[in-house]
């Protein structure tokens, strides 16, 4: 072994700014996409739930899709083979922009949202199904029950699931760099590239990665002390 560890080279200086600006990208697309797909999970939780039938196949073929075909497959669709869905102002708009950041952000954002679409049916599911009625005897509809009443009990429980969702996702971010996105994962494949330094700079990202994954299970902890003792009370 005559490895001489250069810990310096990585931690410091251009390549430094380079893991710093991996993380801050990782956690961007992250970001974005983790507020789009509650948005859409919610949607597609709804309309699962809706009772009406085409809504229902509609909303049942797309988590099942998504569920079930690998998210690396998804990102490549997106970024290569989604060009003949759009028309074309969209096109224009999203290759003036970033097209790899904005395929990214789709593929996660269908990927993660399915899941969280079953999450959320799971939630509302373990609510009594008499505050709907109770809901809808007072004359709301039914999409205002769900808004008003069911889905803000529904995410309250399941919150310690959509936080492990959330750092799914973080972690799924990485494959992104396979169409160019410079997130943290490739930003440490091109200091190796560089410096052929791979032990320093994927141990510093994969502590990076374990750093994120430890403050969100001490989130998931405390949460369910407070949810627990909440509920105790």
């Amino acid at each position: 072994m005559n490895y001489v560890f250069d810990w310096k080279l990585v931690l410091t200086g251009q390549y430094a700014d380079w893991i710093i600006d991996g993380l801050i990208l990782t956690l961007k697309i992250s970001s974005v996409s983790l507020i789009l797909s509650l948005i859409m999970g919610t949607v597609i939780a709804v309309l699962r739930m809706s009772g009406v039938r085409p809504l229902v196949w509609l909303s049942l073929a797309y988590t099942e899709f998504f569920r079930n075909t690998p998210l690396l497959v998804q990102i490549y669709f997106w970024y290569f083979g989604s060009d003949p869905l759009f028309p074309q102002p969209v096109k224009e708009w999203l290759y003036a922009g970033d097209f790899e950041f904005a395929s990214g952000v789709i593929a996660l954002t269908v990927y993660t949202s399915a899941f969280i679409a079953e999450e959320l049916r799971s939630g509302v599911f373990s609510i009594p199904r008499t505050q709907l009625e109770a809901s809808r005897a007072t004359g709301l509809s039914f999409i205002q029950a769900q808004l008003y009443v069911v889905l803000p009990q529904a995410f309250r429980i399941i919150v310690p699931p959509l936080i492990s969702q959330s750092l799914n996702l973080i972690k799924n971010s990485s494959l992104c760099m396979t169409i160019g996105i410079m997130e943290l994962t490739y930003m440490a494949r091109q200091i190796e590239s560089y410096t052929f330094r791979g032990f320093e700079a994927f141990t510093v990202s994969t502590l990076i990665y374990l750093c994120i994954s430890l403050v969100v299970s001490f989130g998931i902890t405390q949460y369910n002390r407070h949810f627990l003792r909440t509920i105790k009370y």
